[in-house]
């Protein structure tokens, strides 16, 4: 058994047979196969082990001829290696005597051998343990290649699915019925992809930084998205107690779902507004079912990704009508303009992909700003569905007061143009604008001056105040909200909102998570947006305290000078409100 820890991204136990997908795209399917099924499991694995040896030998010429022979001769190792009577022995035994699966067989013997070699901490051989990897992925390419098609999107089985990372888009195509859970080597809280893992429901813990060589496809791993544990191999002890652990977090579930229809209200009567963040029309049905009372953030980036063009005004209209029906005439929807760029590539992204530092490059409105057809569709087919209902329309990615009047401006010319069509819109639809990047925060009260709202994008706040990746493992501990200048920054922008009589709204991942809730509160906020998943255990807190507890905790919080200090007293007034959703 060995266990890894990261960073719980999204909550649940989940326990399964791992799916590994390794860097480099290779994938290990099933674990074991029926004793019928052995003699054709061996003759499959001697054909890929003919296969492998042949590319060996492919590259050993190749290399030689390009590079020199003592190149080449690299390669011509791994093909006597491959051969080895010893190392397929030992292969063939475990299919014959274990029933693993070719795929399986061949993982196990090359991890142990490799992992054995990188134990002697000695360049020399982490060297020859670099081998083996390769020889494995070799070896694994022609076993997984027979059996034709995207692994992923033909699982016959549920599985935990173990990677060194996932894009947004592969997230997005998850299937929460086959896909249990998910973990990666890679990743931070506010990544793409853990916001993904939020949506779909589905237990995830990111950046566990290097765990696929420990593990290999068909073994018995435990996701715990609750306390960002990843278990290997569990023992019956650990196994059982989280069976337990699985009903319990059902149970508590059940519970929160009592609240589904009551106001998130305070003891003493004050309303908070929760909002659910969204990626496609579909998900508005997991906003009302969680109790929410709108949409806050509808990510239409999502409309443009893994498509060969991009989605013209009438499909854009019918995506946004279709969350319009599924809200409702009345509930808030608000619509943020696409944030195209850094990690989320679309049709065209190959303009932009020789940027030294996309995400603080060409994306987002400055991307619109440059390519006004794309630009002027969208607000088309937003201003097209706002008389169907509360839409309202926003901003991302605004650095400065200009680019926001610019927006506003291009925004006007795209109502005239459909009033000269005679085509109907909300003339007074409410303009809003995100507050993601330092300059905007700083010059809160002037941007509140222009809009009717503003949006606190904590995910981009925090990384671009910290200068730290929200991606990146390594800074993940500088990668927080409770860092006393974030604090200070949201205290500052609520402020500003409210003196120019502008609403103000928290989207970030923040705003979700319950450590947070009480400070948000008590610094003035009445508006939260977030993974609809999470609306139920911030509605539990909010009707557990009054507005002047809020205030106190607000107070003290504004006072500590680190992040540890803030957020170890925040987790301790969370853990007195709500004890079930504190990790210790």
């Amino acid at each position: 058994m060995e266990i890894k820890r990261g960073i719980p991204v999204s909550p649940g136990v989940a326990i399964g047979p791992a799916f590994v997908v390794e860097t480099e795209g290779t994938r290990i399917p099933h674990r074991t196969i029926k004793k019928s099924q052995i003699d054709q499991e061996i003759e499959r694995l001697r054909k890929a082990l003919r296969e492998a040896v042949a590319d060996a030998h492919a590259n050993r010429d190749a290399i030689s001829e390009k590079l020199g022979k003592q190149y080449g001769a690299i390669f011509a190792a791994h093909a006597l290696l491959i051969e080895d009577a010893e190392l397929v022995g030992e292969i063939e035994r475990l299919i014959a005597q274990q029933n693993y699966g070719a795929e399986y067989a061949v993982s196990r013997t090359m991890r142990r051998h490799a992992k054995a070699l990188e134990a002697l901490n000695q360049p020399l051989f982490s060297t020859r343990a670099s081998d083996l990897f390769d020889i494995e992925k070799s070896i694994l390419s022609h076993l997984v290649g027979e059996q034709g098609g995207d692994p992923l999107q033909n699982l016959q089985e549920p599985i935990i699915l173990l990677a060194h990372d996932l894009t947004p888009s592969q997230t997005a195509n998850l299937n929460p019925r086959m896909v249990y859970a998910f973990a990666t080597e890679a990743g931070g809280k506010a990544s793409h992809t853990a916001i993904m893992a939020g949506v779909l429901e589905i237990p995830a813990v990111v950046g566990l930084g290097r765990t696929l060589m420990d593990v290999s496809g068909g073994d018995e791993v435990i996701v715990d998205g609750n306390r960002g544990v990843v278990i290997l191999n569990p023992d019956e002890e650990t196994r059982e107690r989280y069976l337990v652990l699985q009903r319990q977090f059902g149970n508590f579930a059940k519970r929160l779902d009592e609240l589904r229809e009551l106001p998130a209200e305070t003891k003493d009567g004050v309303r908070a507004v929760l909002l659910g963040n969204i990626e496609f029309p579909q998900e508005s049905g997991h906003c009302t079912d969680r109790g929410g009372d709108g949409i806050g953030l509808y990510r239409t980036e999502f409309l443009y990704l893994n498509k060969t063009r991009d989605p013209n005004e009438s499909e854009q209209y019918e995506a946004y009508m279709a969350v319009l029906r599924a809200i409702g005439p009345d509930k808030p929807v608000v619509i943020r303009t696409m944030d195209l760029g850094a990690d989320k590539l679309f049709n065209q992204a190959d303009i932009y992909l020789d940027e030294k530092n996309p995400c603080l490059g060409m994306r987002s409105v400055r991307l619109c700003l440059r390519n006004l057809v794309l630009f002027k569709t969208q607000l088309r087919a937003i201003l097209r569905a706002s008389p169907h209902g509360n839409l309202r329309v926003m901003f991302p990615m605004i650095s400065t007061l200009m680019e926001l009047r610019q927006c506003k401006m291009i925004l006007g010319d795209v109502k005239e143009e459909l009033e000269e069509e005679r085509i109907d819109f909300n003339r007074k639809i409410p303009i809003g604008t995100m507050i993601e990047v330092p300059s905007a925060a700083l010059m809160a009260e002037e941007m509140a001056k222009e809009v009717n709202f503003l949006s606190i994008g904590t995910n981009d706040l925090i990384q671009y105040t910290l200068a730290a990746d929200r991606t990146n493992e390594h800074v993940a501990s500088l990668y927080t909200a409770g860092d006393p200048s974030i604090l200070r920054l949201i205290d500052h922008i609520i402020r500003a909102a409210t003196k120019h009589g502008a609403e103000v709204c928290v989207c970030g991942e923040m705003s979700g998570d319950p450590i947070y809730t009480i400070l948000l509160l008590g610094l003035g906020l009445r508006q939260l947006s977030m993974t609809p998943q999470n609306i139920p255990e911030i509605k539990k807190i909010i009707r557990s305290i009054t507005v002047e507890e809020a205030k106190t905790v607000a107070q003290e919080a504004l006072r500590f000078e680190t992040a540890r200090d803030v957020n170890n007293y925040l987790r301790e007034q969370t853990r007195r409100v709500l004890p079930e959703v504190v990790v210790n």
